[in-house]
């Protein structure tokens, strides 16, 4: 059977995974063996999300009676129904739904109704509290795949210190990452000097550890001294794989949907109140305005680098008209000139113009010339991909320590040869 559950926890606290973790437990307790556990993050732009859109599938075997009683118990004991926006969804379903839901759910927007359409047809058992908002996670984690997988170790508190600061050893971490990195990342952000697996929210989790296996996330979690957990789960996930991406058009973007698309840099990157930078990306006679935000840090240096008439590629979502940037691909970077008045040939002193289509004179010589004078810049910012840093990376975003994926490689090859992608 498979076991989804979504939208329980509330910004006062709770988190999907911790209820994915004790039904683990109670399900392996009442004899229903437990097969595979995910966490499903889903399409980032949602407005109604708490904070990362994830809901949880469970697969196991049993009664499926038995085991929709177990689910539905647990998230009445935990869930935060006291807020308006919490609206748990259960399902237990016999049979894994075909993939659409989900894809719909990760890149795009579904309603309850096309989830209750779904669930009927699997012969699930489901249940919806109040306007139900949660049977469309609950559904999309059922109906789950995963091309590309990454795995995440989840370690929770004790509920009687939740709500108090968590004492998780900075250190232990930083060693930890400098021990598995690159198999693992996001465990802290070494470029400005802060730790990123431990929440500041007011949930149960005290720390996550992603990695590209079981075996590598424990070995990280090893290193890791912090105070004494309530238990652990490790979830396989869709974080770091870019599954939420849509190869894109910039005159096709549509609200709400992130994108990968190419296009030429046209003016110069601006930086704006807050230092927020921003850049104007051409394809076709369309414009978008993509966006580094100032918690993007040293990434913003990286637009500031860019040239009218450079090829790149952007990734990110597209909010209130903007691209809000996850990472860059350069394609081709402009050849870059700075064009000066030339020197007198009899003085050595730098010409004037001479009016609009005059050329130049020198007010010290009678030497007339139309030749300007050419000097190429060196360019120091290089074909090959950007990324933001661990601290503001979004949880689908896949971090660069993990390759580039093959469809996103072979966009940015055929732009590079041919100068548009083959959309």
């Amino acid at each position: 059977m498979w076991i989804g559950i979504d939208d329980t926890d509330s910004p006062a606290g709770m988190c999907t995974t911790y209820i994915g973790a004790v039904l683990v437990q109670q399900l392996e307790h009442a004899g229903i063996r437990v097969v595979d556990t995910r966490l499903v993050r889903l399409n980032p732009n949602v407005i109604h999300k708490t904070r990362g859109n994830a809901a949880v599938c469970i697969e196991a075997v049993g009664d499926l009676e038995a085991a929709f009683e177990l689910v539905a118990a647990c998230v009445e004991e935990f869930a935060e129904f006291d807020d308006p926006q919490t609206n748990p969804g259960v399902a237990v379903s016999p049979t894994r739904p075909p993939p659409d839901f989900y894809y719909t759910a990760l890149r795009d927007f579904c309603t309850v109704d096309g989830a209750v359409r779904v669930l009927e047809s699997a012969g699930a058992l489901y249940k919806g509290y109040k306007n139900r908002r949660g049977l469309i996670g609950a559904t999309a984690a059922i109906a789950s795949e995963f091309p590309d997988k990454t795995y995440e170790l989840l370690a929770y508190r004790k509920r009687e210190v939740c709500g108090t600061p968590r004492r998780v050893d900075a250190g232990s971490l930083f060693r930890a990452d400098e021990e598995t990195y690159p198999h693992t990342w996001d465990t802290v952000d070494r470029e400005n000097g802060v730790v990123v697996c431990v929440p500041h929210t007011p949930d149960p989790v005290l720390f996550g550890i992603r990695g590209e296996s079981p075996a590598w996330v424990r070995m990280a979690r090893s290193f890791v001294r912090s105070e004494e957990t309530a238990c652990e789960q490790i979830y396989v996930t869709n974080q770091g794989t870019d599954a939420h991406l849509i190869a894109g058009s910039i005159g096709t973007l549509r609200e709400g949907r992130s994108y990968l698309v190419g296009g030429r840099v046209t003016g110069s990157p601006k930086t704006g109140l807050g230092g927020h930078v921003s850049i104007i990306l051409e394809d076709d006679g369309a414009e978008v305005r993509c966006m580094a935000y100032e918690p993007t840090k040293g990434f913003r240096e990286v637009v500031r680098a860019l040239l009218p008439g450079d090829i790149v590629m952007a990734a990110g979502s597209y909010k209130g008209g903007s691209l809000n940037l996850e990472k860059i691909g350069v394609v081709r970077p402009a050849n870059a000139a700075r064009v000066r008045p030339p020197r007198c040939r009899v003085c050595g002193k730098r010409m004037t113009s001479a009016g609009r289509g005059k050329g130049y004179k020198c007010r010290t010589c009678v030497e007339r010339s139309h030749n300007p004078e050419v000097e190429q810049i060196e360019r120091h910012i290089r074909p090959g991909w950007y990324e933001v840093p661990p601290s503001a990376r979004r949880h689908l975003a896949r971090p660069l320590a993990r390759g580039v994926p093959l469809w996103e490689e072979s966009l940015f090859q055929s732009i590079r040869e041919c100068g548009t992608p083959p959309l």
